[in-house]
């Protein structure tokens, strides 16, 4: 193997690539020729594949508008200038410095992103507890897997994406996705769904729309949008009434079933068919190829979880999946497709608000006596619970709020629900921070902007959706006057005078975190960067160095204290806002193949942008009928709280009552202008997949 070998800057899947280009990972092309980039077969999420953000990924490097040097505003009013790195961290620590003197030390916000590396995340989530001491913490993560996690921590005691490598699927007998769009979003993914249908295994969409991923299925399930809570259990009741059951794994395995029981029996089919819209025979089919296949497994991702009852649409089809005995079983069980590059262990090492290292809550006096030796202090020097992403958001620059916001790998102007709204706040604020390798939207309105490395001028870690420690490593030279993300904490952390250390090398930073993660849920001391090159990756938990990992963790019991799974009985109610003669259609949001977030990276790639060169509404051609509408004709979608314009995109792979946008861009084609703010009471996801809305001509 020549070049480089490490991973794709993208998704959670994480493919293994190799980059070609410099000498050595101290030099960059003495030509300026591009570095480039080749699929690895030796990791087993890809087996060589990559999509075209993959083959393209080199190219961030080289953007034409790459930051290099810190920038500055002088004044509120005056525009962002070059300035010098001590110039730059003076002004932070000042303004931290003088707001947590007036405010106390939840003046001070830090929000972080899903695309960071462990080591990054760790460092992060420390030094806002020890560094700045504040509560104030969270992270874009919130707004992708956190309704997922929050139900298969209930259910399974432990939240994990996949129950088992990503290979399993290929054997599997039959798969149920539930809101996912592997074929736009994850393409190499689709390998293992084809693999599994040459094999005689039958794949099964749940979605509101006839997505790339439906187009390849053997059942497409098209329900309205917001209604899976009532579909999971129709389909359930059905499993029951037709003694598709695994009783006796029930038994053994699992507790409160009988709760789930009374729950499904008032979901008979003729319901759930007005509710859903989804015939009765699919439903019978979906769910007698679930119940009739060796092995088996549900899945669910963003169209399921991204909503204000996103734990409980979750757990409606956890649910169904202990009901046909598949959680603990080799090869079969639930999963969630993890989003964003390390949106799962992203989540495991102190991000988000009411977490420590190893998935420890930080209310738990052990787990807080635990870090905090591991870090030096006390326990009692590290604050408690902050506030969730968008409630952190939507606090910024109030009375009561934080007057001063650090911000790491995310872009809420785009990305962010009620997205002007955000905007408002973040001008509120006294200090906006963003360190960032590009302008992005977010980062042209900071007072202070950090030029940071990319993902092949630094080494770490990375978790992928399996569980599986991943090895990044550096590929190229940074260009001068940028810094990685250790080193601007290093060195904000030195000039607060923080305790502890603040290592700038990702090992050593790994080494704490090790240290830091034994003996929790997400338990990492066992991994480390040897065993992870020499093993292609290893699997989470890992609780010694001797210890093989944990590829498929509940195959003996479950992480509860019973051993046992735990049913939850949900009920449907509905999305938090529905159409009426007002607003009277559905709008739901989501990613198309050529980007990627919130388009800071990809909108900056000339061949993907050549393919998705702008936000687009999807809408039924009888809709576009009644409306009328034309094909590339500009529209105008207003919710309750905005509006945006794109071009009608007329075809009948949506539902009459639902429109679709994706949320990649900024400007007026801004989907986030219109999503709603409604919080799951478990997860606090806002309900990115369904609000109501208009369309004008």
């Amino acid at each position: 193997m020549t070049g480089t070998p490490t991973h794709c800057p993208y998704c959670a899947l994480q493919c293994g690539m190799t980059l070609d280009g410099g000498a050595s990972a101290s030099d960059v092309p003495a030509d300026g020729a591009p570095v480039r980039v080749a699929p690895r077969d030796d990791v087993p999420a890809n087996r060589g594949g990559l999509c075209q953000k993959g083959w393209t990924a080199a190219e961030l490097l080289t953007v034409p508008d790459r930051l290099t040097t810190p920038l500055m505003r002088r004044t509120r009013d005056a525009p962002l200038e070059p300035c010098t790195w001590d110039e730059a961290l003076d002004r932070i620590v000042t303004g931290i410095g003088r707001l947590t003197a007036g405010y106390g030390p939840d003046a001070v916000a830090v929000f972080g992103g899903g695309g960071l590396t462990n080591e990054k995340a760790y460092q992060l989530g420390k030094f806002a507890r020890v560094a700045l001491r504040t509560s104030q913490i969270d992270y874009n993560g919130r707004f992708c897997m956190s309704s997922a996690a929050a139900a298969s921590g209930r259910a399974f005691g432990m939240d994990r994406g996949l129950p088992g490598p990503v290979t399993d699927l290929a054997a599997s007998g039959a798969v149920l996705l539930a809101g996912g769009n592997p074929a736009e979003t994850m393409p190499p993914f689709m390998r293992h769904l084809a693999d599994m249908r040459d094999g005689g295994g039958a794949l099964i969409v749940v979605d509101p729309r006839r997505t790339a991923t439906a187009r390849q299925a053997d059942l497409h399930l098209q329900p309205a949008a917001g209604t899976d809570i009532a579909l999971a259990n129709g389909l359930l009741h059905l499993a029951l009434a037709e003694g598709l059951a695994d009783e006796d794994y029930i038994a053994a395995r699992t507790s409160g079933f009988d709760a789930v029981r009374t729950v499904a029996n008032a979901y008979w089919p003729d319901r759930v068919e007005r509710i859903t819209g989804v015939p009765l025979p699919k439903m019978r089919e979906a769910v007698r190829l679930l119940a009739g296949a060796d092995r088996a497994h549900v899945l669910t991702a963003r169209g399921s979880e991204q909503h204000a009852r996103g734990t409980d649409m979750v757990s409606a089809f956890i649910n169904l999946a202990l009901a046909l005995g598949l959680p603990g079983r080799p090869g079969s069980g639930y999963g969630c497709l993890t989003g964003q590059g390390n949106g799962q262990g992203g989540r495991e090492h102190g991000q988000k608000a009411d977490q420590l290292p190893g998935y420890r809550k930080i209310d738990d006096p052990a787990a807080r006596a635990h870090v905090a030796a591991v870090w030096g202090v006390e326990p009692d020097a590290l604050p408690g619970p902050g506030r969730s992403a968008y409630e952190l958001l939507s606090a910024l620059g109030t009375p009561d709020g934080p007057k001063a916001l650090l911000l790491f790998g995310s872009n809420p102007v785009v990305s962010a629900p009620r997205a002007a709204s955000v905007e408002e706040r973040l001008g509120a604020l006294d200090l906006l921070v963003v360190a960032d390798f590009v302008p992005s939207e977010t980062a042209r309105l900071a007072d202070v902007v950090l030029p940071t490395a990319q993902w092949a001028e630094e080494s770490g870690t990375m978790t992928n959706l399996e569980g599986r420690v991943l090895r990044r490593r550096r590929a190229v030279r940074a260009p001068d006057g940028v810094r990685t993300d250790l080193e601007i904490i290093a060195a904000l952390a030195g000039r607060l005078g923080a305790p502890g250390e603040w290592s700038t090398d990702p090992e050593r930073v790994f080494g704490e975190l090790r240290r830091a993660s034994a003996g929790g849920t997400a338990d990492y001391s066992g991994i480390t960067y040897g065993r992870i090159e020499a093993e292609g990756g290893v699997f989470w938990p890992c609780p010694s160095e001797d210890h093989p990992g944990t590829p498929r963790p509940y195959l003996d019991r479950f992480p509860t204290p019973d051993g046992r799974a735990r049913f939850v009985p949900v009920e449907h109610r509905g999305a938090a806002e529905d159409v009426d003669a007002e607003y009277p259609l559905y709008l739901t949001t989501g990613r198309v193949l050529a980007q990627y977030q919130s388009g800071a990276q990809t909108r900056r790639v000339r061949a993907l942008a050549d393919v998705a060169p702008g936000p687009f509404v999807e809408l039924h051609p009888d809709l576009a009928e009644r409306l009328g509408v034309q094909d590339g004709q500009d529209v105008k979608v207003e919710s309750r709280r905005g509006a945006a314009i794109a071009a009608a995109r007329v075809t009948d792979a949506i539902r009459r009552d639902t429109v679709f946008m994706p949320f990649h861009w900024a400007g007026e084609g801004r989907a986030n202008l219109l999503t709603g703010t409604a919080l799951d009471p478990v997860s606090r996801m806002p309900e990115f997949k369904v609000c109501a809305v208009r369309i004008s001509a």
